[in-house]
């Protein structure tokens, strides 16, 4: 009887791990999408994208941004769900005339699959 309580008990864990991962994952889609809409506002805004992400909240200093209209974001840029800044590169290298905005994921690397799987804008 303990036997099966054991096995039971670890079968139930691993769904539940995986399924946190797996909204973590969507939750990292989920902010890109957000940021990423945020991000065009601002470039229709200042015909330009901007420098920083958190540019989406405070008006840059200097004259580069005459027609700021923002915030575009109301909250704070968040942290990707594994805890490290989204990643945020004008010009980016997969989207040269544009941005590359990502997360690495739960291992923190460049590629890997299911949940240590980079989530970005050009996929």
């Amino acid at each position: 009887m303990m036997f099966i309580l054991v096995t039971l008990a670890g079968v139930v864990t691993v769904l539940v791990i995986q399924r946190v991962e797996q909204a973590k994952h969507a939750r990292a889609v989920s902010d890109i999408e957000a940021l990423g809409s945020a991000i065009e506002q601002y470039r229709l805004d200042n015909s330009a994208f901007p420098t920083l992400l958190d540019d989406l909240r405070t008006k840059p200093t200097g004259d580069g941004t005459p027609k700021w209209n923002g915030p575009y974001i109301k909250k704070p840029v968040p942290d990707d769900p594994w805890g490290r800044p989204y990643e945020y590169h004008v010009p980016g290298d997969h989207n040269a005339e544009s941005y590359d905005l990502y997360s690495l994921g739960k291992d923190g690397k460049e590629g890997g699959t299911g949940s240590d799987e980079d989530v970005t804008n050009w996929q």
